[in-house]
């Protein structure tokens, strides 16, 4: 878990909105799968939302810090 943030971290500013906007549109598709029982192993949902939680966890770290957008 400590080696994925790390990785997160270490994106740029830029990246990390694109990582942002892509894993909402990853969200968003699966909770369409899910709905329409296309996808009935709804754990990617979890990790989806893990992902982007970190993903804005670090741009409020670099907006607190002073150094962001």
């Amino acid at each position: 878990m400590v080696g994925k943030i790390e990785e997160i971290r270490a994106l740029s500013v830029e990246r990390l909105k694109e990582e942002e906007t892509s894993t909402r549109l990853e969200l968003l598709n699966l909770r369409f799968k899910v709905a329409t029982r296309q996808v009935t192993d709804v754990s990617g949902l979890r990790g989806g939302r893990r992902k982007l939680a970190q993903i804005l966890t670090v741009r409020r770290e670099r907006e607190l810090v002073g150094g962001a957008e």
